[in-house]
């Protein structure tokens, strides 16, 4: 039986013997750690022939101290160039000046294709996993490489150059990534728009970034629903003078609406050629833009380029998930955010692995979705978000249980920290207590894991919903309220890194003192994540919320996190999502949002037993004074709760639709732009319920 591991506890790995793998410039790779979880795994493998022998922390201290030869030697052997770099790095942080392997040029789409195409053309590439359950479509590293080269042919065709700016508007497909790796060919720069934005949303990113051509596809198929995306593209694209061409793919029968800029993407690719020469590319070019927004403000268009990031998530993809040859690697994230750049494209094809594109639900057409998958794809890693885990935990355990996920040896977590009760029903279900699960940092500005439990040595603890190590050539710092760097264990404070990796994102596009203000004016010389962090006693980090989601309780800072963990341990609460507002005593109290588990009907119980159990875990000051109950929380596609929203309902800057703060194209007065929003009309659900708790609360006043 799986042992329950509980809140503090650790997981202490065996390792038996070592596990040979190949070394893109001839050789092999022994990997030095490997974890009993069923097969073994790989978690420290030699990075290169020069480091070859040196132990997990050897390297953790190359990284830091000498980066030139820990960096150089793995691009050296890892990555095929067409023209070898002079120098490895030129980096300052008090500038925000990162550039790496200068003067070396090479071809993303090259190590990521031709290089496996080569010698092992009929190697799975990809797994599309359809909407509908075995349906699935495998393509060969052959047949992607040749599909690529003909999606970049048309391009180059109808006048796309390099440097020109691609949108790309499609949903999880072969087509898709096909066209993300055109776009590398040819060195056009692509930017990937979620396939579910709004038209507003999408206008403004390509009016932004000043795309020449729109690639999307008539239809998007999710959930058994079918989505108008030609529609969306059509309506965008009028306020967006700079596109000359959009070329339309057929996901569906459906016939698109005709529009004067339209090309039929498969006709034209089938007049094109299967062999596209590669654009040499200097490796500080930029790769691709993916646009990300804050708390306000229009979006950032976050900037990669080409050497340091393929690198960066092909050694993060290798090392964190213990990836090796043959594996079948399954992330559950879409193309259109970071996470779907490097460990669903860049990261598993540089390494030459079988990718698995998930264009259904997690619950479509029934909770057992993911692990029905996983059985008959014989998934090796599975990667996927908390929001998800959380939504499916509520369903019955033989959802799981019914399915062989025998081939799993890996679990991972992304997009936001994991709760106790969502690492534990993961580890303890999905995994049946043998898998490492790795809570995994990062941000689309780092262009792939930098905080996470592996890779470590031998024997080392796992604790439960926490990032922990980080990784190699990642030196974090918790600096405080005045800059000062806060040293030793139990403490807390701003999450910086103090020095460049080669993933780190170069600059805003078009905006490069916005870069500078967000990311190095806060704390100078340093990185600064926006997000809190928490060091332990050994040393290891746990992530506590964006900066400001840290609320001042009577001079007691907390970060919101640690309220929502604790509310999380509940048994009858899936989610709750904290804010701070406004006290008069106090200065601030938290808000807390809760979504019950069905048939949960004794709420005053549930209450009293939060309080309790936030007082037992944080302390009595930490209680929230508001306790609201809804059906869902406001999230974002990618399983981002938007406390923006939360936050302005509880202050009552919002009303009900229709009494002046919703406005059309998804913008809605006070609460911002929502269109971002999964499901808008979660807005009226809270503002509802708000209204309701408010005038309860009234009640109690006044009798």
């Amino acid at each position: 039986m799986a042992a329950v591991l509980r809140r503090g506890s650790v997981l202490r790995l065996r390792l038996p013997a070592p596990v040979w793998l190949p070394l893109r410039g001839g050789g092999r790779a022994i990997c030095s750690s490997s974890p009993r979880y069923g097969d073994s795994e790989c978690f420290t493998p030699t990075l290169s022939a020069r480091l070859a022998g040196l132990s997990y922390p050897e390297l953790q201290q190359m990284s830091r101290e000498d980066p030139d030869t820990f960096w150089g030697s793995i691009a050296q052997e890892r990555l095929s160039w067409t023209k070898p770099f002079e120098r490895v790095q030129d980096c300052d942080l008090d500038k925000g000046q990162v550039r790496w392997f200068l003067g070396g040029r090479l071809n993303v789409s090259v190590n990521c294709l031709d290089v496996h195409a080569q010698t092992h053309p009929e190697r799975v590439a990809l797994i599309w996993e359809r909407d509908e359950p075995g349906t699935e479509v495998k393509v060969t590293y052959r047949e992607l490489l040749e599909s690529t080269c003909r999606l970049a042919n048309t391009l180059r065709s109808h006048g796309v150059l390099k440097g020109d700016r691609v949108a790309i508007y499609m949903p999880v497909s072969p087509l898709a990534v096909a066209a993300m790796l055109a776009c590398a060919r040819i060195g056009a720069v692509h930017t990937v728009v979620f396939a579910g934005f709004s038209s507003e949303a999408l206008a403004g990113r390509i009016q932004d970034a000043q795309c020449k051509v729109v690639v999307t596809c008539n239809q998007a198929v999710r959930g058994g629903r079918a989505i108008d995306l030609k529609t969306t593209v059509d309506a965008a694209v009028r306020t967006c003078p700079s596109v000359k061409h959009v070329f339309v793919a057929q996901r569906t029968s459906s016939p698109a609406p005709k529009g004067d800029l339209d090309v039929p993407l498969e006709e034209a690719m089938g007049r094109e050629s299967a062999d596209c020469p590669p654009e040499p590319m200097d490796s500080e070019d930029p790769l691709f833009m993916l646009y990300t927004s804050g708390s306000t403000g229009k979006p950032k268009g976050i900037v990669h380029t080409q050497a340091g990031y393929l690198l960066y998530a092909a050694l993060t993809h290798q090392c964190v998930f213990g990836y090796r040859p043959g594996d079948v690697f399954g992330c559950m994230a879409d193309i259109g955010w970071i996470t779907g750049h490097s460990y669903v494209v860049y990261g598993p094809l540089c390494n030459g692995a079988t990718s698995v594109l998930f264009e259904s639900t997690p619950t479509y057409p029934d909770p057992g979705r993911y692990w029905e998958m996983v059985e008959r794809l014989g998934i090796n890693q599975f990667y996927g978000a908390p929001t998800a885990l959380r939504l499916l935990l509520k369903y019955d355990e033989s959802w799981v249980t019914r399915y062989d996920r025998s081939s799993l040896r890996t679990l991972g977590s992304v997009g936001e920290p994991i709760n106790h009760e969502a690492w534990e029903w993961f580890h303890r279900v999905v995994g049946d207590g043998r898998c490492p699960l790795v809570d995994t940092w990062w941000q689309t500005e780092t262009g792939g894991v930098c905080i996470a439990p592996h890779p470590a040595e031998d024997g080392a603890p796992i604790v439960p919903a926490m990032a922990m190590r980080p990784f190699y050539g990642v030196e974090p710092v918790l600096l405080g309220d005045k800059g000062e760097c806060l040293q030793g264990p139990g403490v807390r404070g701003a999450l910086c890194i103090k020095k460049a990796w080669p993933g780190l994102a170069r600059t805003i596009y078009g905006d490069h003192q916005r870069y500078l203000d967000a990311y190095f004016k806060p704390y100078p010389g340093h990185y600064f994540t926006g997000d809190g962090a928490w060091r332990s006693e050994d040393g290891f980090y746990q992530i506590t919320g964006r900066t400001d989601d840290v609320i001042n309780i009577s001079g007691h800072r907390l970060g919101t996190a640690e309220i929502e963990d604790a509310l999380d341990e509940h048994p009858a609460v899936p989610e709750a999502a904290v804010i701070g507002v406004p006290h008069s005593i106090k200065g601030e109290v938290p808000f807390a949002f809760l979504v019950l588990k069905d048939g949960e009907q004794k709420q005053e119980v549930i209450l009293e037993e939060l309080r309790l159990l936030v007082a037992t875990k944080i302390a009595k000051y930490a209680i929230p004074d508001h306790f609201l109950v809804v059906k869902r929380l406001p999230k974002t596609r990618s399983g981002k709760i938007m406390r923006r929203i939360l936050r302005t309902v509880a202050l009552g800057g919002a009303t009900e639709p229709g009494g002046g703060a919703t406005e059309p194209g998804g913008q809605a007065g006070a609460l911002g732009d929502t269109s971002t929003l999964d499901d808008p009309s979660v807005v009226t659900e809270i503002i509802a319920a708000h209204a309701r708790y408010k005038e309860e609360q009234k009640k109690k006043k006044s009798s």
